[in-house]
């Protein structure tokens, strides 16, 4: 009688790892592909498309107001006699160009300013007394009363007549024609993209401005001082152009 003989299966710890670690990522690989198809079903079917189209206006008006700065320069020992020398010039100016039809409203203090007067040497600084500079903004609206108003003020004692510039007293008028200009262009170029695109605008959904600032006419009449019927220059007062742009963002189909 032939000896009954065993055999025992052993199965390595290293196949069972790896059947593991393969379902495991099975698993997981399905469970992202099943959510990742649920999110895409509910995905909505049409998805909101915008458009944004700038249009630009321009509006060219002539200005109608000038502005002038008029200084005074005062120099003394003592810093009452150089405030009450100074106040004495400056209303001397002021009378004079009201004389010549300039309101109380259109003139305006634009600095005043009272400091000690040194002079420098090599041995050190040397007080000499006080000075006071006193500047003034002036609108004039008849612009054929340029030339005398600078020609008064300087005859009365300014001692700077600068920074002349040509602007307008009032812009909404000329800011809502500009605009209007680039709301009307930035409306034509979306007609046409839509147009040749094929799309459709269900509605406007937003709205955004900017503006170019206004070209001021500039004339350096200096800082110097000028001697009376020697300032006047030709006077041109030219064209202002105020710019808007506008961009508008609509919702297509």
């Amino acid at each position: 009688m032939e000896p009954e003989i065993k055999t025992t299966k052993v199965l390595d710890l290293s196949d069972r790892f790896f059947i593991v670690i393969v379902i495991l990522v099975a698993g997981v690989a399905m469970y992202y592909g099943v959510t990742g198809l649920y999110q895409y079903k509910n995905l909505p079917q049409n998805v909101p498309q915008f458009i944004n189209v700038s249009g630009e206006g321009r509006v060219f008006l002539k200005p109608d107001i000038a502005l002038v700065s008029l200084g005074v320069n005062t120099q003394g020992m003592k810093s009452q006699d150089v405030v009450n020398n100074n106040n004495q010039i400056m209303n001397a100016i002021s009378k004079a160009v009201k004389d010549l039809g300039v309101e109380d409203k259109d003139i305006q203090t634009a600095s005043y300013n009272l400091s000690p007067w040194y002079d420098y040497t090599e041995m050190g600084s040397v007080f000499r007394g006080y000075q006071l500079n006193q500047h003034v903004s002036v609108k004039i609206r008849n612009f054929d009363k340029i030339s005398d108003i600078l020609d008064a003020a300087t005859s009365r004692g300014a001692t700077s007549v600068g920074d002349l510039q040509f602007t307008v007293d009032d812009p909404i008028e000329a800011d809502a024609e500009a605009r209007a200009e680039a709301i009307k262009n930035a409306k034509q170029k979306a007609a046409t993209l839509t147009n040749q695109t094929g799309l459709a605008i269900i509605k406007l959904v937003n709205i955004s401005e900017g503006y170019a600032p206004m070209p001021q006419p500039m004339y350096g009449l200096g800082g110097a001082t000028m001697e009376a019927k020697s300032i006047a220059p030709q006077i041109q007062t030219g064209q202002m152009e105020v710019t808007s742009t506008v961009t508008l963002t609509y919702l297509l189909k």
